[in-house]
């Protein structure tokens, strides 16, 4: 008989998890209770199912506020109604207003409104007053005709008075308040408690009538959601039948273009899978996917189709993916079998440039009505808690900081640090925040409100209140449209070959780049900077140890370099058997015939499917199971328990060793969270091999494209030294050469205004605008008269050197654009028929150092462009070997100088800090270095510059490298204008 009961999702106001929620209902007696979390649904269908499992009777609704004003609460009578209360909300959330303060004509939802907000008299038949325990004094006069239109309304919020300080705390976050400013109608009241069903009706028995409106209300009311029945949509065409014509059409003209005409083998694998897929009606879903593909290409939008539905040979026939399942002998189970109750994954990545216009196509394709994004939920963690908290008792930031850095510390408020204590572990993971999950799109046959609220978040896309694991228990499957940055690099590298050299390149077939021994070379060579998935010092290293040169190599060095597989032990395993391949020994003869390919160890996904399949005799549904552990999916430890049991006894009963058992379970262990697929891999070693041949063909113009994608995994001065490398001359952003973005004209790349710090958007817009419509700028004075631009950003755009077409020393030009500017402060600008007379005084002949344009790169574009930090060296020594003399001095103590390109902190197993470290010689080669925890103490990373590096050469699987002894930052000449000696 609780009409409003609020979970944990009623965001920083209700404090009970819906676990919780449910238990305590039972045990206080109650059979029907209604959830009406505040504003939103998020909570419905895990309320649902927990109150089936405890043989409740759920209800759902919603509690609509005007931020901490209660306007009414709506309960559904049935799914149309929880519909209708979902629209309301959905209304009021698209159109950013407050909520009306009457609630709208619902045809299938019973309204109950807060004593005194409206009398008997202008209720409709389905609406009501609620009357809380703290109203029963002021009804007890009224006349009992009333009582038939009154209903109890005991607010549920908390579980008990400690709870009730929660909820305080987490209603202080929500107004950004400090503890003592919050005021009594911020709050729920303190007795807001399950009370048990005796009390309730205790409380009440002096209004019969209240009890039995509240009855008969409640009985009215069902909610018989099947939880079995899968809500996308169900056809492409309108119809199962026509779908199935269109997909068998559009999959076998697919399979003669990627296979010709008599490939049996591709014939009976697509005609099985179409079988399959008609007969679990997941048709459409290809469609529509093919649908979004075709659309894409029209636009001439690249993407990658990867993730487990690269094991589907349709889906390579559609061109959804282009990884041939046969060629990899993929693991079709993986991705689709008769025991599948929901449609397969596709992930389809684009250039984060072209996403947007891909929403657009499915909005409007498929109607907004229909087609949301997938919601997702952030929750309090770890520091976030701490600062929260340290913000709602009044701390400053700095105490707050010190907290976090040192919980330990004397210098804290002891006071504070018990408090927060006393309370971290209570909100911890407690729902924060509704936001949008990466890339989910939800398409549905019914219309999207029937399931859900929607929100609409800054870019005005309606997305779902709830995240993908109620989607998918509510047999929902989304489409992940994806953006990444590296097809950015790939179709604008397409575009800029066809401007500057007049040459159309194709990159759509990539298979004619695998056997390309120029590409071959490029990868043996580590040669990978910029390129998708395999530039890292990581990847690079692994390419070098496999001696990769070929696509196989590469697929599985895609996934061996995932942490799974290196924290197994089996990255080192994997690359010794693949040099040595007769040294490879297998633990059991299954695990030969499973995993052949990968010299018995487990880098794939799928291979530990079959590994849990064959060798540890678990059935399909249990080996799906491991595979959705792996990736982050499973959220049943119980069921994993009960798992790990199943395959012991199933291997004591094979009789195979209890520790050949343990280990094959520690190896397939160690994949959770971070294993690939091998589709997964597949498809981004597609999408490097493409960036491969661009890199190896069309360097040059390769790098714009990545610096105009702003990069990869290295920072911008990294890629401008490939391009430097591969033949290019970089020149400083110029007023008469330079877009927003980086450009090139033949050979000559002129950085784009965006790399200047401080310069302001609008001075970009105006010059580009004036010399777009008047022609290039004959020198600094015309600049100055056409554009306006103020002396603050004349003496930026002068410091960056972008009038060096001029010829003039910066310096005299600061003078001169001094007295321009302030010759024109009382001129209209830029229109006038004719230019004014400024009499610029004869000036000294001023110098410039190289020193000074280095120091005036590094201030405004963060890095050195017309030198390098070797430039800028006190000393002349630049290392006694260099990159490419590695090799050959193995076990050689030496020094080497390096510019710093990056560095990745690990932890050893006695959990002391140790450091891999990237640099580049005077010449732009690659060398790395490893700095143990006794030279990481000795010797600490002082940021950019050149350091000066001792240590031994060691050299492992043929990739050298350096352990360092001694390691410092070397000092630079000082900058001739301060007094500074040197800068740190």
């Amino acid at each position: 008989m609780l009409l409003n009961v609020h979970s944990y999702f009623s965001l920083r106001y209700g404090t009970i998890s819906v676990d919780d929620l449910t238990k305590l209902l039972v045990a206080k007696g109650h059979h029907t209770a209604v959830l009406t979390d505040i504003n939103n649904s998020s909570a419905v269908f895990p309320f649902i199912q927990k109150c089936r499992e405890c043989g409740l009777n759920g209800l759902v609704g919603m509690e609509y506020r005007n931020g901490d004003k209660l306007l009414y609460i709506g309960i559904a009578r049935n799914e149309i109604g929880f519909g209708e209360l979902n629209e309301h909300m959905t209304t009021g959330n698209r159109a950013k207003k407050p909520l009306p303060e009457i609630a709208p004509f619902f045809n299938h939802v019973f309204v109950i409104y807060p004593y005194k907000a409206r009398t008997v008299k202008e209720l409709r038949e389905n609406e009501f007053i609620g009357i809380k325990p703290s109203d029963i004094p002021k009804i007890v006069r009224e006349p009992k005709g009333n009582f038939e239109k009154y209903v109890i309304l005991w607010p549920v919020t908390v579980k008990n008075p400690k709870d009730f300080v929660l909820h305080q705390q987490l209603r202080a976050v929500d107004h950004n308040l400090i503890f003592s400013r919050l005021s009594p109608e911020m709050l729920a009241r303190p007795d807001e408690v399950i009370p048990t069903i005796d009390r309730l009706l205790d409380t009440y028995q002096n209004f019969p009538e209240i009890i039995r409106s509240t009855e008969k209300l409640l009985t009215s009311c069902s909610f018989s959601f099947d939880f079995t029945i899968v809500r996308n949509k169900k056809y492409f065409t309108g119809n199962k039948y026509d779908d199935k014509l269109l997909l068998e059409k559009l999959a076998k003209s697919g399979m003669v273009r990627r296979y010709g005409k008599n490939n049996k083998e591709a014939k009976a694998r697509v005609e099985k899978e179409l079988r399959i897929i008609d007969d679990l009606n997941f048709g459409a879903y290809f469609l529509i996917t093919h649908d979004i593909i075709r659309y894409a290409v029209s636009r001439d939008f690249h993407h990658v189709g990867r993730g487990s539905g690269a094991n589907s040979i349709v889906a390579f026939c559609l061109g959804i993916t282009d990884v041939c399942p046969i060629e990899l002998d993929l693991y079709f189970e993986r991705f689709l079998n008769p025991k599948r109750a929901t449609p397969p994954d596709f992930d389809i990545d684009f250039s984060w440039k072209d996403r947007d216009e891909i929403y657009d196509y499915i909005f409007t394709r498929y109607q907004t009505k229909h087609t949301a994004l997938m919601g997702a939920m952030s929750t309090f963690k770890d520091r976030s808690i701490i600062r929260e908290l340290g913000k709602v008792y009044g701390l400053p930031k700095s105490e707050i900081d010190e907290l976090i850095k040192n919980p330990n510390s004397v210098y804290n408020s002891q006071e504070a640090v018990q408090l927060i204590k006393s309370l971290y572990g209570l909100v911890a993971d407690f729902p924060n925040q509704r936001t949008i999950h990466a890339c989910g799109v939800l398409i549905s046959e019914d219309p999207i409100t029937n399931y859900t609220a929607l929100d609409f978040p800054p870019k005005g896309l309606p997305t779902a209140q709830f995240d993908m694991y109620v989607a998918e228990d509510i047999k929902f499957e989304k489409f992940d449209i994806l953006s990444q940055r590296g097809l950015g690099h790939i179709k604008d590298c397409v575009q800029l070959i066809e401007e500057n050299q007049g040459q159309k390149v194709d990159i759509t077939n990539p298979r004619r780049f695998f056997e390309d021994p120029k590409i071959k070379e490029q990868i043996r060579s580590a040669n990978t900077i910029g390129c998708f998935y395999i530039e890292s010092p990581a990847m690079r290293q692994l390419i070098t140890k496999l001696n990769c040169d070929n696509y196989l190599t590469l697929v599985a060095a895609s996934s061996v370099i995932r942490p799974g597989v290196a924290s197994s032990g089996m990255m080192k395993a994997f690359i010794e058997r693949h040099r040595n391949p007769e040294t490879t020994v297998y633990l059991h003869p299954v695990m030969e015939e499973q995993l052949r390919e990968t010299y018995g160890v487990m880098v794939y996904q799928e291979d530990v499917i079959k590994v849990g399949h064959h060798f540890g005799g678990l059935d399909l549904a249990d080996a799906d199971v491991l595979r959705r552990m792996m990736s982050g999916k499973s959220r049943s430890a119980a069921h994993l328990k009960e798992i790990e049991g199943r395959y012991f006894e199933n291997c004591k009963r094979f009789g195979y060793p209890d520790e050949t058992a343990k280990e094959v379970w520690r190896q397939m262990e160690s994949f959770a969270g971070y294993s690939f697929s091998k589709a997964h891999s597949a498809s981004f070693a597609v999408e490097s091999f493409q960036s491969l041949y661009l890199k190896t063909y069309f360097p040059i113009e390769f790098m714009v494209s990545v610096l105009n994608n702003y990069g990869g995994f290295y920072d911008r001065r990294t890629y401008i030294n490939e391009a430097r490398k591969a033949g290019a001359i970089i020149h400083l952003p110029c007023v008469n050469k330079s877009y927003m973005t980086t450009t090139l004209y033949g050979k000559d790349i002129y950085l784009g205004f965006d790399y200047i710090l401080d310069l302001e958007q609008n001075t970009i817009v105006k010059l580009l605008r004036e010399r777009a419509e008047s022609g290039s700028y004959k020198d600094l004075k015309d600049f100055i008269l056409r554009t306006g631009i103020s002396q603050t950003q004349m003496a930026i755009l002068i410091r960056a050197g972008a009038f060096q077409f001029t010829g003039k020393v910066k310096t005299t030009m600061q003078w001169e654009s001094l007295y321009i500017c302030k010759e024109l402060e009382n001129v209209a600008l830029p229109s006038q028929l004719f230019e004014p007379e400024i009499n610029i005084p004869e000036l000294p002949q001023f110098g410039y150092e190289q020193v000074e344009h280095l120091y005036d790169e590094i201030r405004l574009l963060g890095f050195p462009v017309s030198g390098s930090w070797f430039d800028l060296l006190k000393t002349d020594f630049r290392g006694q070997i260099l990159a490419r003399d590695m090799p050959e001095h193995v076990g050689k103590v030496v020094r080497m100088v390096g510019e710093f390109v990056t560095y990745k902190p690990v932890r050893t197993k006695q959990r002391e800090w140790m450091m891999f470290g990237n640099y580049f010689d005077i010449n732009g080669d690659f060398f790395d270095t490893v700095h143990f925890p006794n030279s990481m103490v000795n010797y600490k990373f002082q940021g950019q510059g050149a350091y000066l590096i001792e240590g031994k050469v060691t050299i492992d699987y043929g990739c050298p490298s350096i352990t360092v002894s001694r390691c410092a930052k070397i000092q630079v000449k000082p900058d001739p204008r301060i007094l500074t000696e040197h800068i740190k």
